[in-house]
């Protein structure tokens, strides 16, 4: 049945004033009507598009409130990679950015940048299709992201259709999804009347709300979001500088963030930085710096990219946040390896952007230099991701009979003796997987998503699944039944069965993540991709002596010792036994180094920007010639390839001896060898 004309032309009205009062109040923060009013046209519309289902389309203001829940997120490839940030730390760094961004440019006068708030949410990547929406996906690892289409549909700000005209056929937006504070407060008020956990911090709270596999969950979140770029640009043009596009993305109806300054020169960025840095704590949303961007487009393709970063743009971090409160006690952690560390408790404080209360000591040297003791007002700083650390204690507000913290002498989880080594500053207990402690943090290692990835195998189900007894060892993980998961807390039938469902899905791994998720000491994802590349299957690294093991890149004496130590302990043999019976399976790799190849077993090591290439596929010209490329440099190296920039590793290399390539020599090498 036709719908007739007049329907067809209310909804259309009632669409186009429901988005206009949706970039009033999202991004002017200038509201025309009252909510009640703003009600009653959703209503309005929802009712006509249920009386004519044929009216419904993807970009409709009704369809925000989400939709059925997914099994999970498809993976989304980014044509045009979302690079992330190089970082400066004071102003010395930003003017050294500044320096190199003339040089290679051969720009005389003094650089305009574009300086906004370095938002502290989610990275997010919006696809327009003729003006409609499509896909939105997450950074993921720059190549690739989850597609959070339909959660991103939930949040208000977003437009579902852009406004005016002149936007390109088809064009990725660049942007974060945020939390604002007040959101960010009303949401935990809500957690907690529920009983529900508060979210540590707005960052996580917006990150865990966009990767809700149920859209319905995040359309109760208070998300926003701010376009910061461009990606993918198909039929059409784009204005030519970052002020312009900016211009262009508030005609198109895209929000843009409200502290956004266009400066000349290193003094003005700086005053900028000022600015912002003062203004920080009355801010409605969370930063952690200020990010320069070369503002003309032109000059930004001339200066191009560095591996995973734009030459023309930096981040220009805040100083770390400090903050006093008070130590309440200290107690101890056993780890997957059996250290013992000491954990400071504290009264909780906020800082940094989190809510501290609980702060590693390290070991007991550690805790003994600073003269932390039970009682202290102490100094906690915090800076982006980085760890909480206790700085220092005020021992002018030491309260009298402040007493040092004993270790103890045995494990508080199994009671084994514990022991140091010589030479080593932790305690350990040596009881391994027969400590209960040891066994969780090894079945949380175990399911780790850098190693076997066991999606929804979270700390609390293992700890739920130790405590029972019904998992002793990775291997009994592989025995649990979806009636048995079922009865326990907080888990129901489907659930459960995501749970097999994901642990039949990890039986075909590859070695490299296998050897990973064994927990082997010191042995971490590099260490463990070399020991697979250079021995290609499980057996032959069961098997290796520490001089054989000692041959491979990144593995010296001590951790050539700790691999043959786990393979040759009678209960890991028999796990990995188990596994490998059960169905955990990867194809061997395979070892293709050429007898006669240029490079044979010569260990490279790369620091620096390159030029021609990047480091990645440097590495990959140089394995394919035979070598081996490490991340460190020692008497083991036998090059180090050296591009612009080279810090560190440069020096060391100097004061070793080791042989320095330039990219020049790099290149001459490649194309002498016909690589």
């Amino acid at each position: 049945m036709a719908v007739p004309a007049d329907v067809a032309q209310r909804v259309d009205f009632l669409r186009a004033e429901i988005n206009k009062h949706n970039q009033s109040y999202y991004q002017l923060d200038a509201p025309q009507i009252p909510d009640s009013e703003y009600d009653e046209l959703m209503q309005a519309l929802q009712q006509l598009e249920s009386q004519h289902p044929s009216l419904i389309n993807a970009q409709s203001p009704t369809q925000r409130v989400g939709s059925a829940p997914l099994d999970s997120f498809k993976q989304v490839k980014h044509v045009v990679p979302m690079l992330s940030l190089g970082n400066a730390f004071g102003a010395a760094e930003f003017e050294d950015f500044d320096k190199r961004v003339r040089e290679r440019g051969g720009f005389s006068k003094a650089m305009e940048y574009m300086v906004e708030p370095k938002l502290d949410g989610l990275a997010i990547s919006l696809l327009y299709q003729h003006g409609d929406l499509v896909i939105a996906a997450t950074r993921g690892d720059g190549k690739t992201g989850e597609d959070v289409s339909e959660n991103v549909k939930t949040i208000g700000a977003i437009p579902m259709r852009l406004t005016g005209d002149g936007y390109p056929d088809k064009f990725e937006v660049r942007g974060e999804v945020f939390m604002p504070l007040k959101g960010f407060q009303t949401l935990n008020i809500r957690a907690k009347k529920k009983g529900e956990k508060a979210f540590v911090n707005p960052r996580n709270a917006a990150a865990g709300s966009l990767r809700q596999l149920d859209s319905k969950i995040t359309a109760t979140r208070p998300l926003a979001f701010y376009s910061y770029g461009i990606g993918l640009v198909e039929g059409g043009a784009i204005p030519s500088t970052q002020k312009t596009l900016f211009e262009a993305f508030k005609r198109w109806g895209l929000p843009v963030c409200d502290q956004l300054v266009t400066v000349k020169g290193i003094e003005a960025c700086d005053r900028a930085y000022q600015v912002l840095l003062e203004k920080r704590e009355r801010l409605p949303y969370e930063i952690d710096g200020v990010v320069y961007k070369v503002n003309d487009f032109e000059q930004q393709r001339e200066l191009g990219f560095v591996s995973r970063a734009p030459r023309w743009a930096i981040a220009r971090k805040f100083p770390a946040q400090e903050k006093t409160t008070k130590l309440v006690s200290i107690d101890v952690q056993v780890g997957r390896t059996g250290a013992i560390t000491p954990v400071a408790r504290l009264e909780p404080v906020f800082v940094g952007g989190v809510t501290v209360t609980n702060v590693t000591l390290h070991n007991e040297d550690e805790m003994r230099k600073k003269d932390v003791r039970i009682g202290d007002t102490v100094v906690v700083r915090r800076a982006g991701d980085v760890i909480p650390e206790i700085v220092s204690v005020v021992s002018d507000k030491r309260p009298a009979g402040a007493q040092l913290f004993k270790m103890p002498n045995h494990c508080p989880v199994c009671d084994t003796k514990l022991e140091r080594t010589e030479g080593e500053a932790v305690l350990r207990c040596g009881a391994g997987l027969y400590c209960q402690a040891q066994t969780k943090a090894a079945i949380k290692h175990f399911a780790s998503r850098r190693a076997l990835d066991i999606e929804g195998l979270g700390d609390k189900l293992v700890e739920q699944l130790v405590d029972k007894g019904w998992v002793k060892s990775p291997a009994n993980l592989f025995e649990l039944k979806q009636e048995q998961l079922a009865g326990l807390d907080r888990m129901a039938d489907k659930s459960a069965k995501n749970i097999i469902d994901a642990l039949e899905k990890v039986r075909l791994t590859t070695l490299p993540r296998f050897l990973y998720a064994l927990g082997i000491r010191e042995v971490g994802e590099v260490t463990a991709n070399s020991l697979a590349s250079h021995f290609g299957n499980l057996q032959a690294v069961m098997d290796a002596s520490t001089e054989e093991l000692e041959r491979v890149a990144d593995v010296g004496p001590i951790v050539a010792q700790h691999v043959v130590t786990f393979f040759s302990d009678r209960h890991n043999a028999e796990v990995i036994e188990r596994l490998l019976r059960f169905g955990i399976r990867w194809e061997n790799v395979a070892v293709r180094v050429l007898e006669d190849a240029p490079l044979l077993n010569q260990v490279f090591v790369i620091t620096g920007s390159l030029l021609e290439m990047n480091r990645d596929q440097a590495k990959e010209v140089l394995q394919a010639m035979g070598a081996k490329v490490t991340s460190s440099i020692s008497k083991k190296t036998d090059f180090l390839l050296a591009g612009e920039e080279a810090g560190s590793k440069l020096k060391k290399a100097q004061d070793l001896g080791v042989p320095i390539l330039s990219e020049s020599d790099f290149m001459k090498l490649i194309k002498s060898n016909h690589v």
